[in-house]
């Protein structure tokens, strides 16, 4: 049976058993719906806060239970289980899962490096002919304006910033909310002074055990979820007995025209608290690489949906009957729960809402991890907590960062109705992303109708720009801090990405050609050191620049050279046997390699010692594969058509031992070698196995460049500030390459370069 450890990547397309199935859908409940589950703690308290004036009716209760069904149906049920899970990318979700699919369907991705060869992943979905997609004219016109990629890039780019600052404010608005229940035991106007208190405890507490990693306790995450699940529909169901059995009158959308025909202004802008009913729902298709579509969607419809559906109804039976408290500070969760059950549940909902917390705390670290490896944020350290688990992540830096924002909104705010319109705003924020995407992946990747596209973006975006509208008006009661951080962390993630982009056209323009290198020998005084050099570029072709900047300063290199470019391709893993693409520089006897290392937005790089056994590996490798003694043959184009894919999964020894006169392929990419004497080369691949084993043994050095970057002259006001310093400043207070590699200080050798860009 397949391993059901956590966070195991079941993005196979495997069939899981019923039993399988089962236990992957108990165990998502902890991950997934940690956040979901604890909004019943503040939306009817964020709902009424200000915007709804006092009745003694229940017009306003049954509308917003209305509202809040009908969102819930719409939104998380119809709209992310039935229709955007199924947009994975080969298993994984999030927004950058759905921006690579789109990337691989039509010619839009702004990452550096591309190349034909990465199409050959096995994991890289192609498409079907133009002929026989619907949604062609959509990719032509897509293909063909360029600003519209930099648009696509900002608006992936705004929804996990959105994801980040949601980061933020839900620990502080889900522990409040849950510690506030300490209010109905104390005098007003002296809860706030042991609620805030308490709850910046716990945050801090929360921040302080991430770098353990959430393997350690995980196991709880699903009981707890469960009981806190189980907890509130129990008390649903005393509350629509015991108060009100006719609230489920109010699940008819007649409730809805009502409400709004009656409050108009008031009840449009309590929209903004509705809305939290539905946050979290963004991690079932955030969280899908972890688990399976069956069981997220068992999971949501069997027990987090009708627990949630049940727990609102019991609410506004209660406040049905109680419409004393509209206006004062009790009115919120706690006040529908009996006071003899009153501590047992504020204790389930403390935990709860740390589970909620530490999903959505996990789930940053994973989205800053995936814009770091396609360029889009600047390099932090990354720590793998477990050896076991895929994808549990810890990155100190973001770590005390939220840890300090999410203190500051807490005791900056004190209230949920300000953090209810902050989270409200990135919450809705993100789902917009995520329905302009979906429609690009409808047209693009499954090759729908236009019009189908168009029909679900209106109706799904029409919602969220209702609500989208409801939270913007609150700008200056709360929505401006999510507003802020996104506006922050964009200007950062595209300063970055605008750099990255420039250096690299920079090594483009200034590469040293391939004759250049094959022309130094003794007679200009080069002089060949035993080991083995690693010469690290972003370059898929050519010569970089500071290896001749290296070379002019130091007139010698290694006896084995290797110019290693580690790059992303925008899918989710790729797999180990097709991580390397090896090929040679110039002839046999110059001892001279390119290696291209590809990675995927969700795969673990490795350390750099297993690396550069592994990249040695692949080399052997590829000189058993590829004997020719051709010079001619064997010389690496410029367009990069001589490398080969060489991993572990080849049976080398029966390739080699093919008899003399015949042709055979290569790496499956239409390279071919054709016929030779397979004895006269066999001593000459030994020769070159052995020079590389001694070549290993005498050492390894890793040549990197040490880069400077200004804004060349007559740069505009803008591409000066964003160069000279924005990056600058976003370069020296990161991690440099070195550092995000793990290379050996002892072993690394720097050869500064200045890029005027």
């Amino acid at each position: 049976m397949m391993d059901l450890e956590l966070g195991k990547s079941f993005k196979t397309r495997k069939k899981h058993s019923w039993k399988s199935t089962l236990i992957l859908a108990y165990q998502s409940l902890g991950i997934v719906y940690g956040d979901l589950s604890i909004s019943p703690l503040y939306v009817f308290k964020s709902t009424f806060a200000e915007d709804i004036t006092h009745s003694e009716t229940n017009e306003e209760i049954f509308g917003v239970l209305s509202f809040v069904f009908w969102t819930l149906t719409l939104v998380p049920l119809v709209k992310y289980v039935f229709i955007v899970l199924r947009a994975d990318d080969n298993g994984e979700g999030g927004t950058f899962a759905l921006y690579s699919s789109i990337c691989r369907h039509a010619n839009v991705c702004l990452l550096p490096n591309r190349q034909v060869a990465d199409e050959e992943v096995s994991t890289y979905k192609l498409e079907v002919p133009p002929e026989k997609n619907n949604g062609s004219w959509v990719k032509i016109w897509l293909e063909k304006r360029k600003n519209l990629h930099t648009a696509l890039l900002v608006v992936v780019m705004l929804g996990t910033c959105m994801v980040i600052g949601d980061g933020v404010l839900t620990p502080a608005i889900s522990v409040f909310s849950a510690v506030s229940g300490l209010e109905l035991s104390m005098s007003k106007g002296h809860h706030e002074y042991a609620v805030v208190p308490i709850t910046c405890f716990i945050i801090i507490c929360l921040f302080a055990l991430q770098h353990f990693g959430t393997h350690r306790v995980g196991f709880l995450f699903a009981p707890v979820v469960l009981v806190w699940l189980l907890c509130i529909s129990a008390l649903g169901i005393y509350n629509i007995v015991h108060w009100n059995p006719h609230v489920y009158q109010a699940l008819s959308p007649y409730y809805m025209l009502r409400f709004l025909k009656k409050t108009k202004k008031g009840g449009w802008m309590s929209l903004g608290g509705i809305l939290l009913c539905i946050t979290g729902s963004e991690a079932m298709f955030a969280d899908l690489g972890h688990f399976s579509y069956a069981a997220i969607q068992i999971a949501f419809t069997t027990v987090v949906y009708p627990a949630l559906i049940l727990a609102y109804m019991g609410q506004a039976a209660y406040l049905s009957r109680h419409h004393r408290i509209y206006t004062s500070y009790q009115i919120g969760f706690y006040a529908s729960v009996p006071e003899s059950v009153r501590w047992a549940v504020l204790i389930a909902a403390i935990l709860a809402s740390v589970v909620g917390s530490q999903a959505i705390i996990s789930g940053t670290f994973s989205i800053i991890n995936q814009s770091q490896s396609l360029g889009c944020f600047p390099r932090v350290k990354v720590v793998h907590t477990s050896d076991k688990i895929h994808g549990q992540i810890y990155i100190p830096e973001i770590n005390w960062m939220l840890m300090i924002l999410c203190v500051a909104v807490a005791v900056g705010f004190r209230n949920t109705k300000h953090m209810g319109n902050a989270s409200g705003l990135a919450v809705i924020t993100v789902m917009l992303v995520t329905t302009s995407l979906t429609s690009l992946v409808m047209i693009l990747c499954w090759h729908k109708p236009p019009l189908l596209a168009l029909a679900f973006f209106l109706f799904f975006g029409s919602i969220e720009a209702l609500y989208f509208s409801a939270s913007l008006i609150k700008f200056l009661e709360g929505a401006w801090l999510p507003i802020l951080l996104a506006l922050f962390l964009m200007a950062v993630m595209y300063v970055w990405h605008y750099a990255t982009i420039k250096k690299h056209e920079y090594d483009l323009h200034n590469k040293v050609s391939l004759d250049w290198l094959l022309t130094l020998g003794d007679k200009l005084g080069i002089v060949r050191v035993p080991g083995i050099g690693l010469v690290y570029t972003g370059l898929i072709t050519g010569i970089p620049a500071n290896f001749s900047r290296f070379v002019t300063n130091l007139p010698a290199f290694h006896r084995i050279l290797v110019f290693v470019c580690i790059k992303s391709v925008p899918v989710p893993q790729v797999p180990p046997a097709e991580r390397f693409l090896v090929g040679r520089i110039g002839p046999p006897s110059h001892r001279s390699y390119r290696c291209i290392a590809r990675y995927g937005y969700r795969d673990v790089h490795q350390d750099m010692d297993s690396f550069e056994s592994e990249l040695i590996a692949r080399l052997a490798d590829f000189i058993k594969l590829d004997p020719s003694s051709d010079a001619g043959d064997r010389a690496s184009s410029e367009s990069g058509g001589g490398l080969t894919v060489i991993g572990n999964h080849r049976n080398f020894e029966s390739e080699v031992s093919m008899g003399g006169g015949s042709e055979w392929e290569v790496g499956g990419y239409g390279k071919r070698v054709r016929g030779c004497n397979w004895g006269e080369v066999e001593e000459k691949v030994r020769e070159e196995l052995e020079e590389l084993r001694a070549a290993q043994a005498a050492g390894t050095a890793f040549i990197m460049g040490h880069s400077h970057v200004r804004a060349k002259a007559g740069s505009s006001l803008w591409r000066k500030a964003a160069i000279d310093l924005g990056y600058n400043f976003l370069r020296r207070n990161c991690r440099g390459p070195e550092v995000v590699l793990r290379v050996p200080p002892a072993s690394l050798l720097q050869v500064g370069m200045v890029y005027v860009l």
